[in-house]
């Protein structure tokens, strides 16, 4: 009998098959709670609120890059005393602790739902830290993800990103959930652990535990109770695969010797290390709001200078591209980011922070400045969320009074209309196309039904990426692409095609992305974007990319 296939959406290529492991349930909130004084159910919540927060701090402690990143960030919501309020308000309306936990929650992802855009993503998250305090409040087992006997598929709606940055991917060797997109936090962290992954698939909730399935990140199939030659065939191209990535040696190039840096993206020292074990050429992300995130205040110049030189070392003679802080929206900070926006998706985020307060700016690039006195790396700053050319000038006066080279990154579909103009200003852009493709399609990423519209294969995003690679051409100045869709190998060709110098990704998906180019020309390239560019969706362009590299 033909096994059952279910299709989604794959991410991370790869294989993995074993038996169905689901997260723990989540707990039951009583209902025969007696109520409490607000202020002492208020001190209640805070206190298991907070030791919440501090394990999830302690498992950032544990991890490195994107992982660290949504541990710390999750253990601030966790401590934000708005959601204080919401519980301290239903305790004086005579409701149980927990009762208004569940309801405080609710109310707060409501408004962060219809806020939409990187705000829609948190809704995850505190869903998840409600379970956690209640489990907490009533002495029952903390939410999570089972710790399996063998190796096992993880099965699930939806992942908590404070779960899906611990998992152990010896244990977890695969990853399927019914809900995602391309940019989730699910996929970026799941890349970054190697583990195949498939999200968005189509009658996953209804396969039991237990049940044997394989799950093929590149076709983004889930096989139910598979047949052992298809296992074997499956595991043994996937093998073939890896192995091409793992015999990849740097510089990157075409088979034709045109040259492409393969970069990484990195997010603190740890993750620059285990960078520098592979054969990546530098960095060409390396996000500096770790070290805010888990502030509450901010570091001083000394203080940002010794994080940025951990990673400035650990590279050696490398390139390193850092982005200045990229907060507000999903990554909110007391001490910067103005609260109670109606819409902090389309609000004061990313350099829009440092024009409102020039100091918090200055203070950055001084300890940038400072980390780069004496290292080997060659160091270029950006801006994130620019938007106009005033900025981009504004923005590259001030690095360039450092002695650092200036560049911006291109996710707002301004910035690309006049990527020629902002070329005036700085000596590189690198483009976001996780922000781009959500704000030029008006789509949220993390809606479900609305993945085709942020899939990076869209013709109209590699059309705006055409655009901002041509610009880059005629001034002279490089142009790369740092976003997810330059963990996609067969894509990463298609954004060399259109004129893209460079691909920063994953450090653990970046050999795949270099091996595939090297083993493909430049004609080729240029031929699989004017396909993908002239297809009329998505799956069209993947196929007609796929039929000429």
């Amino acid at each position: 009998m033909a096994s059952t296939i279910l299709h989604g959406n794959g991410v991370v290529p790869g294989i993995g098959s074993g038996p169905v492991v689901r997260p723990r349930p989540r707990p039951e909130v009583p209902t025969d709670e007696d109520s409490l004084d607000p202020e002492a159910g208020a001190a209640r919540f805070s206190e298991a609120a907070s030791a919440v927060a501090d394990r999830l701090a302690t498992r950032a402690e544990h991890a490195s890059g994107e992982g660290a990143e949504v541990l710390h960030a999750t253990a601030a919501l966790a401590r934000d005393r708005g959601l204080v309020a919401l519980v301290q308000k239903r305790l004086a309306e005579g409701m149980g602790i927990c009762a208004s936990t569940a309801g405080a929650v609710e109310e707060l992802s409501t408004m962060f739902a219809a806020a939409g855009g990187l705000m829609a993503e948190r809704v995850t998250d505190l869903e998840d830290i409600r379970d956690r305090v209640v489990a907490e409040l009533t002495g029952q087992p903390e939410p999570g993800i089972p710790t399996p006997a063998v190796a096992s598929v993880l099965c699930a709606v939806d992942l908590a990103p404070a779960d899906t940055a611990t998992l152990d991917p010896a244990a977890i060797v695969a990853i399927a959930t019914s809900l995602g997109g391309a940019t989730s936090h699910t996929t970026i962290i799941a890349r970054q652990l190697g583990i195949p992954c498939v999200v968005g698939t189509e009658g996953l909730d209804d396969i039991a535990e237990g049940t044997t399935v394989l799950v093929d990140g590149a076709t983004g199939e889930v096989v139910l109770d598979p047949d052992a030659g298809l296992v074997r065939e499956r595991t043994e191209a996937a093998t073939a695969i890896g192995a091409a990535a793992a015999s990849w040696r740097s510089p990157g190039a075409t088979s034709d010797g045109h040259a492409v840096d393969i970069l990484a993206n990195v997010q603190d020292g740890a993750g620059a290390r285990k960078a520098a074990e592979t054969q990546v050429q530098g960095v060409g992300l390396f996000r500096t709001e770790l070290c805010f995130l888990d502030r509450d205040v901010e570091p001083t110049v000394e203080e940002q200078a010794a994080i940025y030189r951990e990673v400035f070392e650990a590279m050696g003679d490398r390139k390193i591209v850092i982005r200045t802080l990229d907060a507000g929206s999903d990554k909110p900070l007391g001490f910067a980011t103005i609260k109670d926006e109606p819409n902090p998706a389309l609000g004061v985020r990313g350099m829009r922070l440092g024009l409102r307060d020039e100091g918090l700016m200055d203070r950055q690039l001084d300890a940038i400045a400072l980390a780069a006195e004496g290292s080997a790396a060659p160091v270029w700053v950006m801006a994130p969320m620019v938007a106009t050319e005033d900025e981009a000038a504004w923005f590259g006066a001030k690095v360039r009074e450092r002695g650092l080279v200036p560049g911006v990154m291109i996710e707002i579909p301004s910035a690309a209309l006049l990527a020629d103009r902002i070329l005036r200003h700085v000596d590189f852009v690198s483009i976001g196309t996780n922000d781009l493709s959500q704000y030029a399609f008006a789509a949220d990423r993390m809606a479900p039904s609305l993945s085709e519209l942020t899939d990076p294969w869209q013709p109209a995003l590699l059309a705006l990426i055409e655009r901002v690679a041509q610009a880059g051409l005629e001034a002279g100045k490089p142009v790369g692409v740092c976003g997810e869709a330059a963990a996609d190998p067969q894509l990463g060709c298609v954004l060399v095609g259109l004129g893209v110098s460079s691909l920063s990704s994953a450090a653990s998906a970046a050999p795949l992305v270099g091996a595939t180019l090297a083993g493909v020309s430049l004609e080729a390239c240029r031929s699989a974007a004017q396909a993908a560019l002239e297809a009329k969706d998505p799956a069209a362009a993947r196929e007609a990319a796929a039929g000429l590299l």
